[in-house]
């Protein structure tokens, strides 16, 4: 039985591991609009660990990352691995490839995104002439982090760091949506949290380019101005927004999920483990 947690996030539980590392453990909750929701959706932390795993072998010669191991305790197998220690740099280091989400509504008043000037005529989903870094200050949890410039980051964590967390971020989405585009994938966007050894080396850790931290669209189905049909949590946003009635600006918490949203949540994240590994999920 494990000891109690030493840090407790929305979906993962933090606990002290010997020879200073941590016990990372990916439960299945899953959050929309700054609320962690009351219903789970099964099988969902064993699915991002397992394709955060799939993601960072194929990053390895890029940069390092935190994996340590996989030899976890049997209860929470599948779904816990054994990272280093580091000290977490805290920025959400965003890319995006694709104009939606937040970037999509201040485009709409400034024709720029976190102070990168971009082109008229774009629309809700069109392609970016090339990807962009639009970081974010992360904030305490249940509140909204806070898009920024990459002068910000500069300001606050140095001209040095701030440029390798954007060249690292570009470079990782690069490699990724070609990976994703080759299975038929589009990588809308997506984030990555860094952190740094003592000796300086910048590490990719926490979860990548999974359903919860990344916009997947189904390249056949893209169109842009239109519905576009996804692999991620955004089901689930969409749901809360349009048909449950929850206003989200009330202080109200989300309702629960109906079974079929669920249901419908679980197949979207099991498709997208099997179109970009190329296997079934297997618990």
């Amino acid at each position: 039985m494990l000891d109690a947690p030493f840090h407790t996030g929305k979906v993962r539980r933090l606990y002290h591991w010997p020879d200073d590392r941590i016990l990372m453990v990916a439960t299945d909750a899953i959050s929309a609009y700054d609320h962690v929701l009351a219903t789970p959706i099964p099988d969902k932390g064993a699915v991002l660990t397992q394709l955060s795993l799939w993601w960072f072998d194929q990053l390895a010669d890029l940069i390092p990352n935190h994996v340590v191991s996989t030899d976890v305790p049997e209860e929470v197998a599948g779904r816990a691995i054994i990272v280093e220690r580091l000290d977490m740099v805290p920025v959400e280091c965003v890319a995006r490839g694709y104009l939606t989400g937040s970037g999509w509504v201040e485009y709409q008043a400034s024709r720029s995104v976190c102070g990168v000037d971009l082109p008229e005529g774009l629309a809700d989903g069109s392609k970016l002439p090339e990807p962009i870094f639009t970081p974010a200050i992360k904030a305490p949890m249940g509140e909204h982090d806070e898009n920024v410039d990459f002068a910000t980051i500069a300001n606050l964590h140095g001209e040095e760091l701030a440029t390798r967390l954007r060249d690292a971020t570009l470079e990782i989405y690069v490699r990724a949506a070609g990976l994703a585009a080759a299975r038929g994938i589009i990588l809308a966007d997506t984030k990555f949290e860094f952190g740094l050894r003592a000796d300086g080396t910048l590490v990719l850790a926490d979860e990548v380019l999974t359903p919860d931290s990344s916009r997947f669209w189904d390249a056949s189905a893209w169109q842009p101005g239109s519905s576009l049909p996804s692999f991620d949590k955004q089901y689930v946003r969409d749901w809360l927004a349009h048909d449950s009635g929850w206003d989200k600006a009330s202080d109200t918490p989300p309702p629960p999920l109906p079974d079929a949203v669920v249901a419908a949540t679980r197949d979207r994240y099991l498709e997208a483990f099997r179109r970009l590994t190329g296997r079934d999920f297997a618990a």
